[in-house]
């Protein structure tokens, strides 16, 4: 009993909604704030040539660091803050999961949003059990949080980013099948991947993801991203609208545990993107491979097919770019995800399995 009135009196709820829900959804809020939207700052910098949006303004070591790439590499501490906020924490321990957030996030490496969530709850809620309950809070509630959640990082961060990994070793078996089921199942991965709390950008990257299964992938992606965006149109609005189809679908994802039926119109619809896109446009993504996980977030995904279809025009490896291509990313990135993903989730509510405002964001 005395457990129960403490963790009542700490606001300590151990559930699949705080955890599952709010915590996932609330993180997702902190990685568009942070790693999307310097992802679009550099892309709108780069396509307009913004001297101040490309041109570095900070130095860490050896690394520089332009306005967006300032925002992205927050990318751990803005997510572990939102967790933070979503399980009510006070200020002390929701400062502290900023260092909680870097931690895990970076040594996570493409598991590292999966990290940080996990890790970010534990430290968090440590935090909230010790805060105010000594003399010295100011002192122990930081190091107790910190403590956690850095040892948690250093503990099973990595194992996190390794499992992540395991998605790409299926993409890469994926790569060696026939281009219709590459198609297929690089689509169906990479895209799933891109909503999950893993980062299929990282996983394309490592992979080095490019040629046709990078097209693939672009197609998975942009399916997720746009079929989310539209179908979830009546309940969001624009908000919801740019926030998912040009930021990322993960939004979505507190939504998918209440009611994971929500997902199969974008799933479907990679399944279906992926080989037209392989088969019938031989959409390729001969640009930097990270390009072929990201979709339309900031258009980097159709931005990276464009640079590739370039380098291979100077490099001699493609005579020049034809309406066929244009057509072909146009439809695979945009048009068929805003059709085709509408219409099956309008199928599967008309079978009772959704319902009106099970797409809603908060």
């Amino acid at each position: 009993m005395k457990i129960k009135e403490f963790m009542k009196r700490k606001d300590i709820v151990i559930s699949a909604k705080r955890y599952g829900i709010d915590a996932l959804g609330a993180m997702a809020q902190g990685l568009f704030c942070s790693l999307l939207i310097g992802t679009i700052i550099n892309s709108v910098g780069n396509q307009f040539h913004i001297a101040f949006l490309t041109t570095p303004v900070a130095v860490v070591g050896d690394a520089t660091y332009t306005v967006g790439g300032l925002a992205s590499a927050m990318s751990g501490p803005a997510m572990a803050t939102a967790i933070g906020y979503a399980l009510n924490c006070p200020p002390l321990v929701l400062f502290s999961l900023i260092t909680v957030g870097f931690a895990a996030n970076t040594l996570g490496g493409a598991g590292g949003p999966l990290a940080v969530l996990f890790i970010a709850i534990i430290a968090a809620e440590c935090g909230k059990a010790i805060s105010k309950e000594t003399r010295v809070d100011i002192l122990i509630t930081p190091l107790l949080t910190i403590a956690v959640g850095v040892f948690l990082s250093w503990l099973i961060a990595p194992a996190l980013g390794k499992a992540a990994m395991r998605v790409g070793d299926i993409i890469k078996w994926a790569t060696e099948l026939q281009p219709f089921l590459m198609g297929i199942i690089v689509s169906v991965v990479v895209g799933i991947a891109l909503t999950l709390p893993i980062s299929s950008a990282a996983i394309c990257a490592a992979l080095n993801l490019t040629g046709l299964a990078g097209g693939a992938a672009v197609a998975g992606c942009c399916a997720q991203m746009v079929g989310f965006a539209i179908q979830s149109f009546k309940e969001n609005g624009w908000g919801g609208l740019i926030s998912q189809g040009i930021g990322t679908s993960m939004l979505q994802m507190g939504n998918i545990v209440k009611n994971p039926f929500i997902w199969t119109g974008p799933i479907v619809t990679s399944a279906i993107t992926g080989p037209i896109a392989t088969c019938i446009f031989k959409l390729q993504m001969n640009g930097a491979a990270v390009s072929s996980g990201m979709g339309t977030c900031g258009l980097v995904g159709q931005i990276g097919v464009y640079t590739g279809w370039v380098n291979d025009v100077a490099a001699g490896a493609k005579a020049g770019i034809t309406s066929m291509d244009w057509i072909g990313l146009v439809l695979i990135s945009f048009v068929l995800p805003a059709i085709i993903s509408p219409l099956i989730t309008a199928l599967v509510k008309k079978l009772g399995l959704i319902k009106d405002g099970d797409m809603k964001l908060d």
